[in-house]
């Protein structure tokens, strides 16, 4: 990751993603980690939310994304949670964590997660 790091964890939101009928229609919970790789100084200079990522306003973002149109999977799930954020110009890199703790999986498990790592071309 760059140097500096803002990390967004155990965001929660419902979303009807998976390849199953069930899935879709009743959904379930998702958990999102995020790391954002950039350079924070410039913020802390000026001491400037401008300057920096609202991580508050990210989270609104990335909830809607979850809870927005559905797909068969985590794997594109995380790809567009990794686009959106990308969007500001500050961010250099990101790693993004879909968790989906209520796989239907007819075996005992904690969690099934993806996690991707994408930064700016």
């Amino acid at each position: 990751m760059g140097t500096d790091r803002i990390a967004l964890n155990g965001l929660r939101a419902r979303g009807r993603h998976g390849c199953l009928p069930a899935e879709r229609e009743l959904g379930q919970e998702f958990v999102i980690d995020v790391v954002l790789g950039l350079d924070v100084r410039p913020a802390a200079a000026e001491d400037d939310l401008l300057r920096t990522v609202d991580y508050g306003a990210l989270a609104d973002r990335l909830v809607a994304v979850v809870e927005g149109e559905p797909v068969n999977l985590i794997e594109t799930l995380a790809e567009r949670l990794a686009a959106l954020c990308l969007d500001p110009p500050q961010v250099e890199e990101v790693e993004v964590t879909v968790h989906k703790p209520s796989a239907p999986m007819p075996h005992p498990f904690t969690d099934v997660a993806v996690t991707i790592h994408r930064s700016r071309p």
